[in-house]
């Protein structure tokens, strides 16, 4: 013979000397009550924790179940929640405007506006095959001619002349792009170190 005892059920309304205020938009329920807690630690403090949480959980529940509209849809019954009305502060502080550099104030003067979305694709039409191509990256129009079996030198052209030895012809190509993206960044550099002495 079993002896199995279940659990009383809790009451499903909460009762307090005054009632909480509600934030339904970030399922919040604030308890203005002071909290009477035993002085020692133990498993009493850990019930009366619980009681107070169960509580608020409680009357939460409640509150969302009879003041918002219940809609029963394909994926489900759902409640639709309001707006929230408490301000919470932020994690970290605002963001600081970036300080204008050479390049923004020198548009900003001649009216230059940014690209479109158009003209910012990496793509144009190739008019011997009559597809669209990369402009740049990997197979892009720029690096035409680099991977060619024969290339046509002209031997008393000035570019020949100067060559450095131990260089080719085939390395000239992705020298200039090196050189590129390094005077970019140098000029880069320049720009944040004149946007942050104007400030």
């Amino acid at each position: 013979m079993s002896t199995d005892t279940k659990p009383p059920k809790l009451p499903v309304t909460v009762s307090k000397p005054t009632p909480y205020t509600f934030d339904l938009g970030l399922l919040l329920a604030n308890d203005p009550n002071p909290l009477s807690l035993p002085a020692s630690t133990g498993p009493s403090l850990e019930s009366s924790l619980y009681d107070i949480a169960r509580d608020g959980t409680q009357s939460l529940i409640n509150q969302l179940l009879t003041t918002l509209p219940i809609s029963s849809t394909p994926a489900g019954v759902l409640l639709s929640l309001p707006g929230p009305v408490t301000p919470l502060p932020r994690e970290k502080p605002v963001p600081t405007p970036k300080p204008e550099t050479k390049w923004a104030a020198f548009a900003k003067r001649r009216g230059i506006k940014p690209k479109t979305r158009e003209q910012r694709r990496n793509l144009q039409l190739n008019p011997e095959t009559g597809e669209h191509e990369r402009k740049w990256g990997y197979k892009g129009a720029n690096k035409a001619g680099q991977d060619e079996a024969i290339i046509e030198i002209k031997h008393n052209s000035k570019k020949e002349l100067e060559r450095k030895e131990g260089t080719s012809i085939r390395g000239d190509k992705r020298r200039e792009i090196r050189e590129n993206i390094k005077r970019n960044e140098r000029r880069m550099r320049r720009n944040e170190r004149h946007a942050g002495q104007r400030k």
